[in-house]
Formats: C-alpha cells, structure tokens, sequence
C-alpha cells in the first residue's frame, strides 16, 4: 500500500515529523517498508510566464523568449521545447539553481551564458529535467492560475514524502488512506476528518434492473444509472498528483476517479458503459463453457468457480477482480452505470491466481471490505464524477441498493485479566475501555466483583479480522504500543537436568563424522514421491497436503533420496570426492503411536543419522595409490562412531542398495540400520558414474555409549594364535565370530581370550570351488599368572571344536 504522507496528514495531521509517523506505523503493526521523497531536492526553481517567443537568429530549433519570474524584470531565456509558446506558464529555473544530478550523478547549476551567441538567463524545465516525472514531450504547462514567481516545490507540493507500508493479510482495513487515517488517529488521539460528500440531486428516475442470483457470492450490490457525461474531461492536477504518488497512472477521468475513491475508502468500484449493457444485470455464479475478455485484453473461460456479473446477452465482469472490456468506458461514453457491492471474501479467494494475474480489486475483496457504506461510497463518486464530467446535461438516478445476505458479526469476549497476562502489562479496565473507544471498535462491558471484568466488542463492517480472543488482545497491545511493553527475562522453573552419563549429544556425533572427514548437509523433509518408491520401496508414502512445491510432495521415510540428491549435484559441478552426512527425522506411519507433546496420532518420528562416501577413498597423495572407496571403509567409519561398543552386520537386503554388497546393521540383537552400496540399478538412474557406499542407523542407538570401567592392566606378557578355517562359501565370517565368542563365554578357560580379529580370507587354488578360508587371529593373556601353553591349547581346541561342529569348518592345512 503506497500513499502520499500529504493526503493522510490532510485525513489527520499528528503533531509528528515524517521519521516519527513512520516509526508510529511501523511499531503499530503497518510496517513502512520505504519512504520515499516525491521529488530530487533542487533550488531556485519558480513558475514562470512566458510572455513572448522569437526564433533564434543563429538556430533553427532553438527561440528566444521574455520570461516573467515575478522580479519584475523580463529574463531573456534561450528555450529548446518544441510546447514553448507566449501566454503559457511553466516551470523556469532562474540563474544560480541547482537542479538535481544528471546522468554523471553531479548536480546541475544553471549559470548565465551564451547559447549560439544569444545570452540565456535561466532555463526553462520540463518535468523530466526535475526528475518530477518521466513525461519528457516538452515544457510542463502549468494552469493559467499558478502565481507567477511561487516556488515550484511549494506549488506543486513536493515536499512530500511517499510511504510504503507492507501490510499482514488480516489488516485489510488498512488498503486505504482513510483505514491508515483512522489507525494514525487512534494511536495518536488527533482528530480524524473523514472525507464530506456533497449529495447530488436525483435528476433522473432511470434504475438498471439488477437481480442477485448468488447470495453467497454478492452479499450487497448497489448501482446508479448517470447520463449524459463528458468523459473527455481532464482528471484534475490535484487528484492526479495523488494517483501518481500512490501507484496509480492517470487513465482517463472515470477510471481516475473510481480508483482514486478506492485508494481512499478502500473499496473497489467498477464504472460501466450504460449503453453497452443489455437489457438487466445478473449475479450469479459462472458456468462451464462462457468466455470473458478482460480490460486486459485477456479471454479467459468461465466456470462454476468463479463469479460474474452477467446481462441478457453476455458476461459483462468478472466478479469482484476486473470488468469485461465489451463494457469498458471510453473517451465517448456518456452514460455510465456505477457500482458498489459487497463481495464476500471466500468468493474471490484464489479466482484471480487461478488466471495468473492479480489485482487491486481481488486484493481487497479477498481481504474482507466495507459492506455497511456502498451507498455512501456511489454518492462520493457521484459528486466527483459530476464536478469533473459533468454538463448541463448529465442526469442522476436514484441509488438502487440491494442487501441479500450481510456479515452478522457476533461478539468476541476479552478478559482483562487474560490479556494482561498474554501483553505482560499490568492492564486496567478504564485502559481497555479508552483503547476500543480510540479503535472505534463497539463494546459492552461486564464487569466482576472479583477482578478485572469483560469486554464483549462486535466489530465493525469495515473489520473482518477480528474472531477470536487473540484479535482483541493484539489490538491491545497494538495500541498500548509495543514499545511500552518492558523487556523482562522469562518466568518460568529452570530445573537443570542431568544428561544421563551414558548417552551423548548428536552435536558430538555431528562433530565425531566431522572429524571422519564427512560434511553435514540440511535437506528438506518434503522429498519426491518417486524417491520414496526407489529407496525405501515405499508405494504409499505420508503426502502432504499443501506441498510447497509439486515435487515436493512427501514426508521421506529415509535419509537415502536426500544424500543421493547432493552427491549428484556435487559430481555434476566436477567435484571428484564426496564426503557428506546428515542428522534429520524420517516419518514412518505407526497405527500404535499416540497424540502426546512431542508425538502425532499415527506417525512416527525416530531421528536418524545417515552418511554417504563417493569417489577416492583417500584425496589425491603420492604415498598410497588411488583407489574408490568401497563397503569396508565406510564400514571402519561406521564402527569407529558406536566404539568401544560393538555392533554386527548381518546379511540382508535394502531396497536402494546392492544385494550382495550390502547389510543390515544390529545393536545389542536389535536391527538398527542398513549399510553398504548404492544399487547399480539407481546408479543408472541418477546418472552416477560410481557406486557411493552409504549407511543410515538409528540416532538414539548411536547417541547411547557405554560408560567407561575400570579395569587392571595385565602384568603378564600375551600371546597370539591364529586359526585358519576352512568353511563352506554360503557360511559368512559372522557367524563363525558369533560361534568363538558363544564358546569363550561358556568355557571356563575363555578369559584369557581378549579379543578375536579375521585377517584373511583365500578362495583358490588347494580348496573345492564352494570352499573359502578364513584366518582368525586370536589375542590371549592372563591377568592373574603367566600364560601356559596347555591352556592356551586347550581354548584353542574347544574353539576349533565349536567351529566345526557348528558350522561344518575345519582346520586348513
């Protein structure tokens, strides 16, 4: 919303400078977003007569004109403009003015001198020169009443200032001079002074049958039938000055006066041609298949959707957003059917983006505007229209005014006390009660014994914003000013709490993968319905029902899509190596969870930690050849961040990755993730030319560690003994380490195994083709005495015993 800051003050002037009005505004929830001078700062620039006009002797294109500035002398002005006559007033900038920069950004000082051997004494000005606007076809005339020697910047007005306001969408009443007006009075306690319109006599009995087919389209519908206009009239300097200055460019004088009344009352109004309109009018909903041409040149097809106001033969506007150009006025109309209506909100919502445009009448309809004054509203266009266009023979019907189906507001209840609390002040009845008299907002009050009492407020017509407690608390507050609100420390108990000794932050694990050479990255929950379908196997993911985005749809079940995504963009912008990880929440549907602070009914929201290797395993060195990462180097990763516990990996298969590379990753007998590669499948897909091995594991799994114990260090040297097995293919390493230790743990002589490792694994030559070899290497010492080889011997046999009564291994020869 843009407006001049002289046409408020003229609406009410506050005894505040510019700076402070603005802050007033902004600080009151109508944020001003710029402010902007009307015109460049220049000096010595006056209105001038020109009194007469010879040729120059020395050039074709250039006269020599006698200039009257009100000194009382003539100044002789060699003038270029083509509009430059005798009797004409105009703008002139005497000797010494400064004017405002040019295109090298330094001011212009006008100086006496010669042009073309003719002394020149000033110089005549268009509009353009003095950056007052872009008009550049020659001289600005001025009326013939302009005082000659007045300053321009006073005559015309422009020291004013152009505010800016953006305005939050339930503030409505504000998109117009007179909404801000009415707030500037209420926050200040100045008077307000609503435009006075002077009724014109009804002169003609003519009235435009009208029929409201849709009540819950049109709630009210008010026309009047003027005739015998002159629409050539020019729009006045006044109120084309307050047009530009609001946004607006001067049309023709209808246009100009029906957007100047909405600029100032803020309801649109739409000015027909009466003889374009045939027969009746008709409110009604649209049907499927009619077509509308648009002021803006625009056909667009109508549906049920939408709503028109339509004649015998044809649609004539689309309701509450533009007007048809088969009815549009021109600079030949001379009769014209006004109107002013209530358009309910919910009607015009969404119809103007349906046709990707927008407008300054959707803008406000769609918001919520005054359905209590559209008969005042025609008669202060009828007065203006009239006073600008008006002849000896111009007629005016009576207004026809329709109300079918108007707004009942109900009263909204304020506790006192509850909106002491919410504002932080210490609130008073008589404080409340003076605040809603200055927002002239109707109330009755009840008032307790026990306490402060209660306000019972029914909006007005021109507010639709206010439904709820809350409103009437933020009105409150607006007005006591937010300003005035002390900046106190939150009350509320601080209990420290402990962090349990056995669990870690995800900020530590953030900062362990940081240190494993990983990058963090932060991507959206909402990812494409066809990742879900790729890597997680997911035919009926959680979609959303207003994405921000179209392939944006879903809430992702895993972090796989998202960490795929950002590899792809890295490798397509020649990035080599890609280390990245991230920490988010997945959503999974779960009939079993229940509604609770943290908890949606039927979703779950675990939070996971996923990470993703691509490229070299190493960067670039001249000690170790280049090699890609592969499964076991994410793998060391992964070990490394659940160290010193220890977690198993299991055979098993994941919908986005590799089958025979690949496993499902267990804590404690619970399956808590997946690792390994990418599946060659979506490689193909996603257009990467080498496999990224990745894992993803639960987050509070990883987040638990165990506490650290003290244990003595051994005085007694150690030994080692490796075991070479030989096992069939199908048997995996796992299993044969899931048999050691079931053995050590139940053998008596087990203790003084410390630890068990594979260190190779052979498939070849010596072996049947389903065979393979494992090398297991055994740590071993006694804390208590020196080893002895015949313990040492006897869990080693027992070991290789289990082994291969378990597995079917056998020793290798």
């Amino acid at each position: 919303m843009q407006f001049s800051e002289n046409w408020l003050r003229s609406l009410v002037n506050p005894s505040l400078t510019s700076n402070e009005l603005s802050h007033l505004l902004t600080m009151s929830g109508l944020e001003v977003e710029d402010v902007e001078a009307v015109a460049p700062p220049f000096t010595n620039v006056v209105v001038a007569e020109v009194k007469e006009v010879a040729k120059h002797p020395n050039a074709d294109r250039l006269n020599v004109c006698q200039v009257d500035v009100g000194t009382g002398t003539l100044l002789n002005i060699v003038c270029g403009a083509p509009n430059v006559r005798a009797g004409m007033k105009a703008i002139c900038a005497m000797s010494g003015a400064v004017l405002p920069p040019g295109a090298d950004g330094k001011p212009f000082e006008i100086k006496t001198g010669k042009l073309r051997g003719v002394e020149s004494q000033g110089m005549m000005c268009s509009a353009k020169e003095l950056k007052i606007s872009e008009e550049s076809s020659g001289l600005m005339e001025l009326p013939q009443d302009a005082p000659v020697g007045a300053s321009i910047r006073d005559y015309l007005g422009l020291d004013d200032l152009k505010f800016t306001i953006k305005l939050t969408p339930n503030k409505a009443d504000c998109l117009s001079v007179l909404g801000v007006a009415r707030e500037v009075s209420a926050l200040t306690g100045t008077p307000l002074h609503v435009p006075t319109t002077k009724l014109v006599p009804v002169t003609l009995d003519e009235t435009l049958p009208v029929t409201i087919s849709a009540p819950d389209l049109c709630g009210r519908f008010s026309g009047r039938v003027i005739r015998g206009l002159d629409a050539r009239a020019a729009t006045p300097d006044w109120m084309k000055q307050r047009l530009e200055r609001s946004g607006q460019r001067s049309v023709s004088a209808l246009v100009d006066i029906s957007n100047y009344v909405m600029l100032e009352v803020g309801r649109p109004s739409h000015v027909f041609d009466m003889n374009k309109i045939h027969g009746s009018l008709d409110v009604r909903w649209g049907r499927k298949g009619e077509t509308l041409k648009l002021l803006n040149g625009n056909t667009i097809a109508i549906d049920e959707w939408v709503g028109v106001i339509a004649d015998d033969r044809e649609i004539e506007s689309l309701a509450g957003i533009m007007g048809g150009d088969a009815t549009a006025v021109t600079l030949d109309t001379t009769d014209i059917y006004l109107e002013a209506a209530f358009w309910w909100p919910n009607a015009i919502q969404g119809r103007a983006r349906k046709y990707n445009f927008s407008t300054d009448a959707a803008h406000r309809f769609e918001r919520g505007v005054d359905y209590a004054t559209t008969v005042e509203h025609i008669e202060r266009i009828t007065a203006l229209i009239v006073e600008i266009c008006g002849t000896p023979d111009t007629k005016v019907g009576p207004v026809d005014d329709q109300s079918v189906n108007l707004p009942q507001p109900k009263p909204v209840a304020m506790r006192t006390a509850r909106a002491a609390k919410v504002i932080g002040v210490p609130l008073t009845d008589d404080v409340v009660a003076d605040i809603f008299t200055r927002l002239q907002l109707p109330f009755t009050f009840d008032a307790r014994s026990d306490g402060p009492g209660v306000f019972y407020v029914t909006s007005p017509s021109y507010r639709f914003d206010i439904e709820i407690e809350e409103d009437l608390i933020e009105e409150v507050a607006r007005v006591y000013g937010f300003e005035n609100i002390p900046t106190r420390p939150p009350v509320a108990p601080s209990a420290m709490l402990l962090e349990p000794e056995n669990t870690r932050s995800l900020f530590a694990i953030r900062h362990q993968l940081a240190d494993l050479g990983y990058q963090e990255v932060v991507n959206m929950s909402f990812v494409e319905a066809q990742w879900e379908q790729d890597f997680a196997a997911n035919p009926e993911p959680i979609r959303l029902q207003n994405p921000i985005a179209s392939q944006m749809s879903v809430m992702r079940s895993n972090l796989v899509g998202s960490l795929v995504a950002n590899v792809r963009y890295n490798v397509n912008r020649k990035a080599g190596r890609v280390r990245v990880f991230e920490v988010g929440g997945v959503f999974w549907r779960n009939p079993q969870t229940e509604d609770g602070p943290l908890s949606v009914a039927g979703f779950d929201q675990p939070k996971r930690v996923a990470a993703m290797a691509y490229g070299p395993a190493q960067d670039e060195q001249w000690g170790e050849k280049s090699r890609a990462v592969d499964y076991f180097d994410v793998k060391a990763d992964l070990e490394a961040l659940f160290a010193p516990r220890t977690v198993r990996f299991v055979k098993g298969e994941h919908p986005a990755l590799h089958p025979g590379r690949s496993a499902i990753v267990e804590l404690d007998g619970k399956n808590i993730g997946f690792i390994g590669e990418l599946h060659p499948r979506w490689l193909q897909k996603y257009d990467l030319p080498l496999a990224p091995v990745l894992f993803e594991v639960d987050a509070d799994a990883l987040r638990q560690r165990s506490v650290p114990a003290y244990a003595e260090i051994s005085k007694f040297p150690g030994a080692t003994r490796d075991l070479a097995l030989v096992v069939k293919q199908g048997v995996s390493a796992q299993e044969v380490l899931d048999t050691f230790h079931a053995e050590i743990a139940i053998n008596p002589a087990g203790k003084i195994v410390q630890a068990v490792v594979l260190f190779d694994e052979y498939r070849g030559k010596g072996l049947d083709t389903d065979e393979k070899s494992l090398a297991f290497r055994f740590a071993l010492q006694d804390t208590q005495s020196t080893l002895q080889d015949e313990a040492v011997d006897a869990i080693m046999a027992a070991i290789a015993q289990a082994a291969e009564s378990k597995v079917g291994a056998k020793l290798r020869a």
